[in-house]
């Protein structure tokens, strides 16, 4: 419990800095002193790496209220343990048995063998990936706005991008360059890697490096690496073929658009709602279809150990085959040929029960603290909060304080997690050397 409650402190102090850095007379283009409340609600989201905002963050923040948040998401998105081992890592401190057991346990690794060697991999990857996408998408800004401007924008971008962030420059997001293959594909393909996780790409580099070398013993992915990497494949392909069918004909959105132009913008579309929280059309315009198709990809989310939210691609594969276990009478759920702990399928379970209760209790409250509001909107904004997904129909500026401060709590435990939430509040159960007679159930 002592350190569930580390972790749910520790993002709780990087917000409450957070939220008083965006305060700050410096951070306000206007030079005023920010609402606290627009503070707080713009530190959560960046630190939970949501993206949404009461706010346009390019319009009401200066250049160091735009250099805090993106301090905050860079943060948020190594989580507080990891940004803190970094810190103490370049201070040359060695780590206690304590420290690497909260490590293990924010990275949701398994075993404390090389916790420091994984933080360091951590560091150099996101250095790379973030560097890589600033250089590309200056090919796009710099032209526009110039060296400087394009120089902020680009890393701006990218380390959102990566982060599984979402927080924009401009007003309407990505709409103005829907037509730009080379940020469209910049942009999504630092969402997906972001989202993979970083031991998914530990391993990708590992094989390739394996290939280069050519070596003849052969590489054995993990299941973990399987499941993570063909359920985001499949949901990206699903995605794509379901925004493309259910906006093709919506002239708010694709149909005035040629086929190449639609394909690109109905995968952007599928590769942000899974977290990102970008956008290159107009969310507000969106068909009911592609509504729903959004509510689901987002409540789904990344994976685990990535910089994305949501209930998780591997929850999603473990409940898909234990509904396929039961549908064919089985007593026992595998994948890949590999058999699932029972303690990890209870898990699944209890992430989905809970993340689906919570989100229903929000946007049952929101219901009654903003009636104007119609319910599909209200539930979409609640699961791109819960979700930390950061798509927004616009009214998350227009929400009432209360309904805002509702927002900024469903941010916190989609970020933390439900569970380990849960641990913090009411202890870890010990185990009971009680052993209780079992009887059957009609199900």
């Amino acid at each position: 419990m002592a350190l569930a409650r580390t972790i749910c402190q520790g993002f709780i102090i990087v917000i409450t800095i957070g939220s008083i850095l965006l305060m700050l007379p410096i951070s306000m283009k206007n030079g005023n002193w920010s609402h606290p409340i627009t503070a707080l609600f713009t530190a959560t989201s960046a630190v939970c790496v949501t993206g949404l905002s009461v706010v346009n963050v390019g319009e009401y923040y200066s250049f160091w209220g735009q250099f805090f948040l993106l301090l905050l998401v860079q943060i948020g998105a190594f989580g507080y343990m990891t940004a803190t081992t970094i810190l103490l890592l370049l201070l040359g401190r060695k780590f206690s048995l304590r420290e690497k057991v909260a490590l293990q346990q924010s990275l949701e690794q398994v075993g404390l063998g090389g916790v420091e060697g994984l933080i360091k991999s951590i560091l150099v990857t996101t250095i790379l990936f973030e560097l890589t996408g600033i250089l590309l998408l200056l090919l796009v800004f710099v032209p526009i706005y110039g060296f400087q401007e394009g120089f902020w924008h680009s890393i701006f971008h990218s380390v959102n991008a990566f982060n599984n962030a979402g927080f924009s420059l401009y007003s309407d997001g990505f709409v103005q360059y829907v037509k730009s293959p080379l940020l469209n594909f910049v942009i999504t393909g630092l969402i997906i890697f972001g989202g993979l996780g970083y031991q998914v790409i530990m391993e990708m580099f590992l094989w390739l490096k394996k290939r280069w070398q050519r070596k003849p013993a052969c590489y054995t992915f993990s299941l973990h690496f399987k499941v993570v990497t063909n359920t985001t494949l499949f949901l990206l392909i699903v995605g794509l073929i379901a925004f493309f069918l259910a906006e093709f004909n919506n002239p708010n959105t694709l149909e005035n658009l040629n086929l190449g132009e639609k394909l690109i913008a109905a995968w952007f579309q599928s590769v942000t709602t899974r977290t990102a929280g970008f956008n290159t059309i107009d969310i507000n315009n969106l068909t009911n279809a592609g509504l729903c198709i959004t509510v689901v990809l987002m409540f789904i989310g990344a994976s685990p150990g990535s910089t994305g939210g949501g209930i998780k691609t591997t929850t999603v594969r473990i409940l898909f085959n234990s509904t396929k276990a039961a549908l064919q009478g089985k007593d026992e759920v595998l994948c890949y040929q590999r058999k699932i702990p029972t303690i990890v399928i209870i898990k699944a379970i209890g992430i989905v029960f809970a993340s689906t209760l919570l989100v229903a209790v929000a946007t049952t409250v929101i219901v009654f603290t903003d009636q104007q509001l119609e319910l599909i909107q209200i539930l979409f904004e609640v699961v791109s909060a819960f979700a930390t997904v950061g798509l927004s129909q616009g009214l998350t500026s227009s929400l009432t304080i209360p309904g805002q401060l509702v927002l900024i709590a469903i941010m916190y435990i989609g970020r933390v997690g439900v569970l380990l939430l849960v641990s913090t509040v009411f202890g870890e159960q010990k185990p009971s050397a009680v052993e209780y007679p079992e009887e059957n159930l009609f199900v």
